[in-house]
């Protein structure tokens, strides 16, 4: 029984989430890349031309600055998320080939939503408030299996969900509760 969540998020809205730390320490290194490439690696007799040493530069302080702003994305949302921002960024941070990012994006929580009744935090999948037992989607009255308010008859066991039999009602409340 899968609670959803009316909240979409946007790339726009993601991208802002990004911590302003995280937005410096890359603009930062999106400037400080190509000078290293231009002047330290200058000095080596074997080096490129300059307009090669600059592109090189250039698209290294690319990489390295959103994989900065990968990191801060990685911290700030694992907060939001409830898990260990620390543990996560370290890891996104340290396990080489971005292999920390990719699996951050692979095992982390879902959003929490909050209840309609009470407003608690309520985990994705609930079918009831831990707060307050309010149920928190809709069930069939005979099987107790969750239904989509625009269903006409329930998929699990067929009864009719617009005009339901007496003494037994399309219900929002747990089981034992009167509806």
């Amino acid at each position: 029984m899968q609670v959803k969540s009316d909240k979409r998020t946007k790339f726009v809205d993601e991208i802002r989430f990004i911590p302003q730390w995280a937005k410096i320490v890359a603009a930062l290194v999106f400037l400080g890349i190509p000078i290293v490439f231009t002047v330290v690696v200058g000095h080596d007799p074997k080096a490129p031309p300059f307009w090669a040493r600059l592109c090189m530069g250039m698209v290294c302080g690319i990489f390295l600055s959103l994989y900065t702003m990968l990191i801060g994305y990685v911290n700030r949302d694992a907060g939001r998320r409830g898990m260990n921002r620390v543990v996560w960024t370290l890891l996104a941070m340290f396990v080489p080939n971005a292999l920390g990012i990719i699996l951050f994006f692979l095992l982390r929580q879902p959003l929490a939503s909050s209840c309609s009744h009470c407003g608690a935090q309520v985990q994705s999948g609930y079918g009831y408030c831990p707060k307050c037992g309010k149920s928190l989607s809709l069930h069939c009255a005979r099987c107790q299996h969750a239904v989509s308010a625009d269903d006409i008859y329930c998929p699990f066991c067929g009864t009719s969900l617009r005009n339901p039999a007496p003494g037994s009602p399309l219900t929002s409340a747990p089981p034992g509760e009167g509806v």
